[in-house]
């Protein structure tokens, strides 16, 4: 069964619906396409400065009608000042204030008062000016018919000795207009009681905003400059967001990221992804803790500013540039191998595209150290394993040799000669003063290299510098370091032209240091700077195939990756000596806390036991290589 309500189900039943308008002829409106975001910013950019634009000029409009108004209100004050002031409009005033001073119209339409108005009013441009008694009758107005009516405004405030201005509506309409007391000739002003009447001046909105439009022009022309800017900004802004967002939408972005922290958070990998211009953009939870960074502070920080191994930031690229290494073809990957604290590294880096735009570089890191270690741990039981094949077939050579002792009767050379095997063990390994040697883990470990070596034609051979008293608490280290400088060596010494090959190697503990050398007899180094360069790496390929005589030392990674492994604790890998004075090159290197500084508990009898304390007196000297193997720079052959 299925629910009605599930959205799949209602739109079927819309689909239906859709269909069986459009056959019944409903005419059913087509759905309308939705407007992409970019367009809705631009309409919305466009709304919004419309608006600002609109709100600038009227906030505009609003202060220049204010600024008019009391431009007009101090001008008709001015005006009714200047007038009231007159001497001969004060003598006036006060004939005409004294109490029952008959008021004859017709004498003051053409009298001297009237006649001072008027000649005022169109100086000034007022629409009126107007005096008036004590009693606020007019003794003066435009209009000569309405002299010696009293005045349609209250004059009590100027009748008090106040000077007013306001809008008022009068017998001439809306005006902005001042009223200014008029004195008594030789009074004084500002006394309430020397008051003979009031001077009125006013101003027609008319004339006070006729220069309204004519300010507004340059207000108008900008607003429709900034309206205009306004518009090729939006559309400037609308491509850019396209540009800037490959032309997805907000939801489809919202996909993008759903999916992108699913796959980041869900993948056992880690990846980090860096911009064009050397920026981190992605960086996931198993990246940062590989490389030890802090994934929430990591993105948006410079690749350059980062503590990331140079090689990996070689390949990423920083701040812009593009170095040797990313001249491969584009869509090539590029894999490196780096140990960062305690993990062997595997990383794939690749450059990113879309629709021709570079968008950077992502790097997919692995964790190959448990796979390092496996591999390490398999090289050292392989070596083990052929130690004791060739063992087994020494030791079935000795108990062929004493059965036939025995059946030729004759039993006192079979005693000497068992014991023999049991003064100096059951089996030997073909190295070269193995008694100086007692560590165990060593023990082992360079005599099955030794029985490798032999099988290439190659003697190995302890030096007689070595000395360790403690034991191997970094067996991991110390196999992969020793290992590949002994591989490298004996390739070295099978390519030489001396007969018979040999390898010397030194062994020698300093505290819970352990410092190693190892020299050949092969041809030495032909060019030491690109020793510890990482060659291309081909897991399929077989790393002796094709080998190169000159390029013996340093091909693939087990160089770097020894040297990796030993700084890692603060030790080193280098070049001692790159050949010469009848010997190859000399490669040192310096494991910090690889031993403990237990002694080692040794046995009375075994194919390496310890040597005699007067042969480790006569041996501890200065190393043959010249300087302290611990010092990569003072080190000579």
């Amino acid at each position: 069964m299925t629910d009605d309500s599930s959205p799949r189900r209602r739109r079927t039943a819309a689909r239906r619906r859709t269909g069986a308008g459009r056959e019944a002829g409903t005419g059913a409106a087509p759905r309308l396409r939705k407007r992409r975001f970019a367009t809705e910013v631009l309409l919305l950019q466009l709304a919004v400065v419309t608006a600002i634009v609109l709100l600038t000029s009227a906030v505009f409009a609003a202060i220049a009608v204010q600024r008019l108004a009391r431009e007009a209100e101090a001008t008709a004050l001015a005006v009714a000042q200047s007038v009231a002031s007159d001497a001969d409009v004060r003598d006036e005033v006060a004939r005409l204030s004294v109490d029952g001073t008959e008021i004859d119209q017709e004498a003051l339409a053409g009298g001297a008062l009237q006649r001072t108005a008027v000649a005022a009013r169109q100086r000034t441009g007022a629409l009126f000016v107007v005096v008036t008694d004590d009693r606020g009758v007019r003794l003066a107005h435009p209009d000569p018919s309405r002299i010696g009516e009293r005045v349609s405004t209250s004059p009590d405030a100027a009748l008090r000795g106040e000077e007013v201005v306001a809008w008022e509506r009068g017998t001439l309409g809306d005006s902005a207009r001042a009223k200014v007391p008029v004195y008594a000739p030789g009074a004084s002003v500002g006394g309430a009681s020397d008051v003979v009447g009031e001077v009125s001046v006013g101003y027609a909105p008319a004339r006070v905003y006729d220069t309204l439009v004519r300010d507004a022009l340059p207000v108008v022309g900008v607003a429709v400059l900034a309206l205009a800017l306004g518009v090729v900004a939006s559309v400037l802004i609308r491509r850019r967001l396209d540009r800037a967002t490959l032309g997805l939408q907000p939801e489809e972005l919202t996909t993008l990221v759903q999916n992108q922290q699913a796959v980041l958070g869900g993948v056992g990998e880690g990846v980090l992804a860096v911009s064009g211009d050397g920026v981190v953009t992605v960086c996931n939870d198993q990246a940062a803790r590989l490389l030890g960074l802090d994934a929430g502070a990591v993105v948006g920080q410079p690749l350059a500013g980062l503590d990331l191994p140079e090689r990996l930031v070689a390949l990423l690229g920083s701040s812009g540039r593009r170095d040797d290494v990313d001249e491969a073809p584009a869509g090539t990957t590029t894999d490196t191998t780096l140990v960062v604290a305690h993990h062997v590294l595997l990383v794939d880096v690749r450059p990113v595209s879309r629709d021709g735009v570079d968008l950077g570089r992502v790097a997919v890191v692995r964790d190959r150290t448990a796979v390092e270690a496996l591999t390490r741990r398999l090289d050292a039981v392989g070596a083990m394993t052929t130690a004791l094949r060739a063992q087994r077939h020494e030791f079935a050579n000795r108990l062929h040799a004493l059965s036939g002792m025995l059946e030729l009767g004759r039993a006192e050379q079979a005693r000497a000669y068992l014991a023999d095997v049991l003064d100096h063990g059951p089996l030997r390994y073909p190295v070269a003063h193995a008694d100086r040697l007692t560590e165990p883990y060593l023990q082992a470990f360079l005599g099955a290299k030794g029985v490798e070596a032999a099988e290439r034609g190659v003697l190995l051979k302890l030096g007689p510098e070595t000395f360790v008293t403690g034991s191997v608490v970094e067996p991991g280290d110390v196999t992969t370091v020793l290992g590949n400088l002994v591989d490298n060596a004996v390739r070295a010494a099978v390519a030489g032209r001396v007969t018979p090959a040999w390898i010397e190697v030194e062994v020698l503990d300093d505290g819970t240091d352990l410092h190693l050398s190892v020299m050949d007899s092969g041809d030495g180094v032909a060019d030491a700077g690109l020793l510890f360069d990482r060659g291309p790496h081909d897991p399929d390929g077989d790393p002796a195939d094709d080998l190169d005589p000159a390029r013996v030392h340093g091909l693939g990674f087990g160089l770097p990756l020894s040297r990796d492994i030993a700084r890692r604790r603060g030790g080193d890998v280098w070049l001692g000596s790159p050949g010469g004075d009848g010997h190859g090159a000399v490669f040192c290197a310096r494991l910090v806390g690889a031993v403990s500084g237990e002694a080692v508990a040794t046995g009375g009898s075994g194919p390496a036991r310890a040597s005699s304390s007067s042969d480790a007196s006569d041996d501890r000297h200065e190393p043959h290589t010249g300087g302290d193997p611990r010092d990569p720079e003072r080190t000579t052959p």
